[in-house]
């Protein structure tokens, strides 16, 4: 008898001990991301907000190079490979004819059909004009004309619209030529709407082609 209640004492003794190991804890949900007040966009996930994830946005693109391609891709074609528009232009970002030989397309079928090509025109033009206007990228960047921010990836922008001459003579007129494509879109909107996007990373190459 006295055997069985040494072993129920050292059974509830032992329950007790490992109860008192578990303590309630307080967690606090810690937001991981930063903020990059250069670029202004926020990262506030993980939140405590469930609100939050319903106004998410994918895919995650953000003020980084993937934000910049598709939202210059969203504005010209919707995004879509195989569109051509009633001025002939083709693809998901809108190339001319005479645009995909400067960087050494000369297949417009095989560009039209071939999506990971077009993404290769896109960043072949975009080295193309930062050669062309890195001086002006220098001397611009971060100064206001005609009320609008000049950044690196605006003028990338107006330049895949319009051509490196059109944001060269916006900029020299401060303003004052409004520079605008066949359907009245302006050099001064690109600069405006594609402006603050991260291209640092590509590099201005004289001569660019696609590989």
């Amino acid at each position: 008898m006295i055997k069985k209640g040494i072993f129920y004492t050292t059974i509830l003794l032992t329950v007790a001990f490992i109860s008192l190991g578990f303590k309630p804890y307080n967690s606090q949900i810690r937001n991981i991301f930063l903020t990059d007040e250069n670029i202004g966009q926020s990262y506030i996930f993980p939140s405590q907000n469930s609100i939050d994830y319903f106004k998410l946005k994918i895919p995650f693109t953000g003020r980084y190079f993937i934000g910049f391609k598709e939202a210059v891709a969203h504005k010209e074609s919707q995004g879509k490979y195989g569109k051509i528009n009633s001025l002939g232009y083709m693809g998901k970002y809108q190339f001319g004819i005479e645009t995909l030989k400067s960087i050494g397309i000369n297949d417009s079928i095989g560009f039209m059909n071939n999506p990971r090509l077009q993404e290769k025109a896109f960043v072949a033009l975009l080295s193309k004009n930062k050669f062309k206007l890195k001086d002006y990228i220098n001397y611009f960047e971060g100064k206001i004309v005609d009320g609008v921010k000049i950044t690196e990836s605006g003028i990338l922008a107006a330049a895949h619209l319009g051509g490196p001459g059109s944001v060269k003579r916006f900029l020299n007129s401060n303003g004052e030529k409004k520079c605008k494509d066949e359907y009245g879109t302006s050099v001064k909107t690109y600069m405006k709407d594609f402006g603050g996007y991260e291209t640092a990373g590509i590099q201005a190459v004289k001569n660019a082609k696609v590989n």
